[in-house]
């Protein structure tokens, strides 16, 4: 279990307590998130952007200041492939090299913790008692979408910007092959099992084999289990070696701690091993989860070679996108209504232009969407980068891999935040739609299935076009105006409805 943390008003954590991944300590014992956020960033630009990698680690005020740093992890690597590579392994080389592990005996390197299994772990299947679903099937507002009603609907929301149009490419393909969704031949490790944006819903419908992986809390596995029970798919679970009781009372291991213990048992599933990371959690811890995860994963690689690679990524981040993007959102912005421009003339006078700003300037080619929102805060950003960045050097070292973009969704997570729940509630006046959870779990699910079936999906030139495929932003890429001068707007809008 994740020992909570002491955040103290400077930015620093107490280290006290902690155990398993941690950021590294000074020399007073303090351990400062901020401190490995500017490192990091500086690392990533260093060989591609040396002018940005100073600017980085001069930051005095990384917890607003980060904003400006990750846009220009994004604009850096634009000018060609080898930069984009250049940038991910820089930054997660640097983050690999300053992460340690803290145990009774002290603390280690990554790559010493990875040889050190303190915990043998066995596996526990679970059968599903249903029939297996042999057809895509899209819950929808209220409505159950299959076939050429998906197809109506993934139209729907090109028209009007929600998601990019090769989504349409890949659901039309999945369509078309329903036997796909069992993924025979595979194991999916499923990490953080019991997240809402997760996969496992949806694979158990479909029957497939998940090697599920998560906290050891009763109530994640009461939920977990009742979901592979009513599937049709195989769930196995890792439990201790010599465990007693019922499963959902010793199930779960705690990956910032037994992530060694884990590899040992994930290598040797059977099948092609696809490797899911979609655990989260609040603050900086989530930063040392992805580090987990993440050496976890660089192990599985080095123990197999058939391993996939599978990321949801954050709309509320930093992409590069299409020219054709950018020309939705200019002609959204130029052809908006005669209240619109009435309004939005003394809001932007009165902000100092902060809003209601269009979000690029026309014709640019690719351009920059910059959705990131300072509410989340730099450790989530680094946290969800680190994917990113493994998704890229994964991608052009010859791996299969699977990330795409998610839609802005209900999730607990977002609406326990009384910002982002009002900013949700209000995005759609400004061509923002956010899905409900229900809806993204089996999107996002299908679009995992069309990557394990095609070699990870098209290949393109650039990194940044490999993030756009089939990227489901919710209309975030394609808005009139830039996220962030919107965003206030839409809280103040949506306040009253996410209230209620």
């Amino acid at each position: 279990m994740t020992v909570p943390l002491s955040i103290r008003q400077d930015g620093r954590m107490a280290s006290d307590a902690q155990q398993g991944v941690v950021f590294p300590a000074d020399a007073e014992g303090r351990r400062s998130t901020s401190d490995v956020g500017r490192a990091v960033v500086a690392d990533a630009l260093r060989e591609v952007d040396a002018t940005g990698a100073a600017a980085a680690q001069r930051e005095t005020n990384w917890r607003s200041g980060y904003l400006t740093h990750v846009r220009r992890l994004v604009e850096a690597g634009l000018g060609s492939p080898d930069d984009a590579v250049a940038i991910a392994r820089g930054g997660l080389d640097g983050l690999r090299a300053r992460m340690r592990v803290a145990g009774p005996g002290g603390e280690v390197t990554l790559e010493e913790w990875q040889g050190d299994a303190s915990e043998s772990l066995e596996g526990v299947e679970v059968v599903g008692n249903g029939e297996p679903v042999r057809e895509l099937v899209l819950p929808y507002r209220g409505q159950r979408l299959r076939g050429a009603e998906i197809q109506r609907q993934v139209d729907e929301w090109i028209s009007t910007g929600v998601v990019e149009p090769t989504v349409a490419d890949a659901v039309d393909a999945v369509l078309a092959h329903p036997d796909w969704l069992r993924l025979e031949g595979h194991t999916v490790a499923v990490l953080g099992a019991g997240s809402e944006m997760g996969p496992l819903p949806s694979l158990m419908r479909w029957g497939a084999r998940v090697a599920a992986v998560d906290l050891d809390r009763q109530e994640i596995w009461q939920r977990v289990l009742h979901v592979a029970k009513g599937g049709a798919g195989r769930l196995v679970a890792p439990v201790r070696r010599g465990s007693e009781g019922a499963l959902d009372e010793s199930a779960g291991v705690d990956l910032l701690r037994e992530a060694p213990s884990l590899r040992s048992w994930l290598a040797e599933q059977p099948g092609t091993l696809v490797v899911g990371n979609y655990v989260y959690a609040d603050g900086a811890t989530n930063t040392r989860l992805s580090v987990a995860v993440d050496s976890l994963t660089t192990a599985l690689q080095a123990d197999r070679d058939d391993v996939a690679l599978a990321y949801l990524a954050t709309p509320t981040d930093v992409f590069a996108v299409p020219k054709d993007a950018v020309e939705f959102s200019t002609h959204a912005y130029e052809n908006r209504s005669g209240r619109a421009k009435t309004l939005g003339r003394p809001l932007r006078a009165l902000s100092g232009g902060r809003l209601l700003t269009r979000q690029y300037v026309a014709g640019s080619d690719p351009g920059v969407n910059d959705s990131l929102v300072p509410q989340q805060g730099p450790n989530y950003a680094l946290a969800k980068r680190v994917h990113r960045w493994r998704a890229t050097v994964a991608r052009h070292d010859g791996a299969l891999v699977s990330m795409n973009v998610a839609p802005p969704t209900r999730t607990r997570s977002v609406v326990k935040n009384r910002a982002l729940a009002a900013a949700y509630a209000g995005a759609h006046r400004f061509g923002v739609e956010v899905f409900d959870p229900s809806t993204s779990n089996v999107l996002m699910a299908a679009l995992l299935v069309h990557d394990l079936h095609t070699g990870g999906g098209p290949s393109h030139p650039q990194p940044w076009q490999d993030e756009a495929y089939a990227a489901a932003h919710g209309g975030l890429w394609r808005a009139p105006y830039a996220p962030r001068s919107a965003l206030g707007l839409a809280a103040v809008l949506g306040y009253g409805a996410a209230r209620g």
